[in-house]
């Protein structure tokens, strides 16, 4: 089953990725990139929830990944995961825009709490794996949704582009953006694809009173807007 929670791990030891994706699998996907370009062109492709990364890569180093990123105004939370333990390479680190710093070796359960209070700041993660947005509950372990206690049943990509959006709320939120993520930019699928499924959500949750839950921005996007 498909998660909600998209992890993007840049990170050239590949015993330690693999055992980094072993204890995050359980709520999230985790992508792995052992190139710094690579990742560097992940993280700007695709919309992850969260990025980790090396420091010491190669192609390109972790904190001219995060400097480039942020220069091209993308936000996504960064955890630099580093040997580098000096307070310099941290400073830096976080002057170039990281939001969390972790040096190795680490425990576990610290990368496990790190991550996933950067992922509860950035309202995409909650400890009972629900998002409460308005009067709608989306529940990410068995994919149900809810308005009103009422269920609604949405089929994959439905439920996938409601919670990408709800993790965005009050947001404007791309075509390609929720193509990217929802579908994947290797798919053989058309991005059209996108507004047939937008319309077949809309009209479920038309269904159950929530006719203006997600609004279109002609040429520029989509919006789930609630009031905070």
């Amino acid at each position: 089953m498909t998660k909600a929670i998209k992890i993007l791990l840049i990170e050239d030891d590949v015993n330690l990725a693999d055992s980094i994706v072993g204890f995050l699998q359980d709520f999230s996907d985790v992508k792995v990139v052992e190139d710094g370009l690579d990742g560097e062109f992940e993280a700007q492709e695709v919309p992850y929830d969260l990025v980790i990364s090396d420091l010491m890569l190669p192609g390109q180093d972790g904190l001219t990944i995060i400097k480039n990123l942020r220069e091209k105004e993308i936000e996504t939370p960064v955890l630099i995961l580093t040997a580098k333990s000096s307070l310099d390479d941290k400073i830096e680190g976080f002057n170039v825009g990281a939001d969390d710093y972790l040096t190795k070796p680490f425990y576990r359960e610290e990368l496990l709490v790190r991550v996933k209070a950067l992922l509860r700041r950035s309202g995409v993660f909650s400890e009972d794996n629900t998002i409460e947005v308005g009067d709608v509950l989306i529940n990410l372990e068995n994919r149900g949704v809810q308005v009103h206690g009422q269920p609604v049943k949405l089929v994959g990509k439905e439920f996938d582009i409601l919670t990408y959006l709800a993790q965005n709320k009050n947001i404007i939120i791309t075509r390609e953006q929720i193509f990217d993520r929802v579908w994947g930019i290797d798919s053989d699928t058309t991005i059209n694809v996108v507004n047939i499924y937008l319309n077949n959500l809309r009209r479920k949750l038309e269904a159950v009173g929530q006719d203006n839950l997600i609004k279109t921005l002609r040429n520029i996007g989509f919006i789930l807007e609630v009031g905070e």
